[in-house]
């Protein structure tokens, strides 16, 4: 525990900041400490976006999403490694612990209905996937979380078990795409594949690769999110 004088140094700071930045440039900060992997910066600028009651979803859309879209984009060109996207996974987790029970509370009406989200077999990264059904959950969905390394069976067998109204696929290994159109093929084989919606997001997959498979491409977990209420006829 901090003593008390550090504590009332830090308040006296943490208030002087909050009174030298607005709210979109409090939002910045966050994203940029995000961006750069400093957790304990990016702590701080989300604290403070908490105490200003800023929204849940307005945090995540204006601050964390273009936080992380920066360290993939670093990812991409080299700059940043798998530790790193491990590192952000990191932060964004202890983000999305405190954001997720705020959305659920907000989004206390009717449910729009489950939707089963998972990364594909072989693969367990879940950044994305994390958010997808973060951002699911405040727009009013059910979400069934597989986690990671899930079989093509397995999505199957929960999506007709909890009657899903969709199926969300994430990867970040372009060496398991395979894995995206096995479980697709397995949906038509079963006479499934009409009857519930199936989207696909992550870094190597292209709106090209889900047309080839058969599936619904999800740019980004808000675009994802819009494509699945607009489906089910909830967003022109």
């Amino acid at each position: 525990m901090l003593p008390y004088r550090i504590k009332a140094k830090y308040k006296k700071l943490r208030d002087r900041e909050k009174k030298e930045l607005n709210l979109d440039e409090i939002k910045k900060k966050l994203m940029e400490s995000l961006g750069d992997l400093n957790e304990e910066e990016a702590q701080k600028y989300f604290n403070l976006l908490l105490e200003e009651k800023v929204p849940p979803l307005e945090i995540i859309n204006t601050a964390l999403k273009p936080g992380m879209d920066i360290v993939g984009s670093r990812y991409e060109t080299g700059e940043y490694f798998l530790s790193d996207l491990m590192l952000a996974g990191h932060i964004m987790k202890g983000f999305m612990n405190i954001l997720t029970p705020m959305l659920k509370s907000d989004a206390s009406g009717p449910k729009l209905g489950t939707v089963v989200i998972g990364t594909v077999r072989g693969d367990m990264h879940d950044i994305g996937k994390n958010l997808f059904g973060t951002l699911l959950i405040g727009a009013g969905f059910d979400v069934l979380d597989l986690g990671t390394d899930v079989a093509p069976e397995k999505f199957l067998d929960k999506v007709k078990e909890v009657n899903a109204v969709a199926l969300g696929m994430s990867t970040l290994l372009s060496t398991h795409l395979f894995e995206m159109k096995n479980t697709v093929d397995l949906f038509k084989r079963e006479g499934y594949y009409d009857k519930v919606m199936i989207i696909i997001g992550g870094r190597p997959v292209t709106e090209e690769f889900a047309k080839e498979i058969g599936a619904t491409y999800g740019k980004d977990a808000l675009t994802g999110v819009k494509l699945v209420k607009r489906h089910l006829g909830f967003e022109e």
